[in-house]
């Protein structure tokens, strides 16, 4: 016995192959739809007599849903539900635009006042992306390439009060009115 623990010790000494575990490995520190919590809210874009309204429910779930609708003062223009979600340690962006298939893209950049989406094989937009620029607003984008052509969208939005119980809107100014 005592020769096998001093050869275990002399092995030990000259660097031999013993391993001696130094406890379980620090995980990876994975994107998480939590750090996207500041997208939570109602916000809005006004040109002309065109609103577009995008709603995103608070993080529960690991995931977030979300509207969108533009409208004019000829009716409803568009629309598209959305999923914010965690899926295989990636967060994944999916997009229901009205009379258009689905669209799946993924994170491949989230900081603490942005994200970016992508989906390359996709027709149009291939980026859909969105930064906070203070506590009022918001700049969300659309980017890619259309029919060969290089094409970019910019929303630049304003927070605004979600819609009140019984389905009103809460009143807005118009455009370029002081509120």
């Amino acid at each position: 016995m005592r020769i096998l623990t001093a050869g275990a010790v002399v092995l030990i000494l000259a660097g031999g192959g013993v391993f001696v575990p130094m406890g379980p490995a620090l995980p990876t520190a994975m994107p998480s739809v939590i750090q996207l919590s500041w997208m939570a809210g109602c916000l809005e874009m006004r040109t002309g007599d065109r609103v577009v309204e995008e709603h995103r429910m608070g993080v529960r779930g690991a995931s977030m849903l979300g509207m969108a609708r533009t409208t004019s003062s000829k009716g409803l223009v568009e629309y598209e539900l959305t999923l914010i979600h965690e899926k295989a340690g990636k967060i994944i962006f999916e997009a229901r635009p009205a009379r258009q298939p689905a669209a799946v893209f993924i994170a491949t950049s989230v900081g603490p006042d942005s994200v970016v989406f992508a989906a390359p094989e996709h027709d149009y937009p291939q980026i859909v992306g969105y930064r906070r620029l203070g506590a009022d607003s918001v700049m969300a984008w659309i980017d890619g390439s259309s029919g060969g052509n290089p094409r970019r969208i910019e929303f630049p939005y304003r927070r605004v009060p979600c819609s009140q119980p019984g389905g009103v809107s809460a009143p807005v100014a118009p455009s370029g009115s002081p509120r």
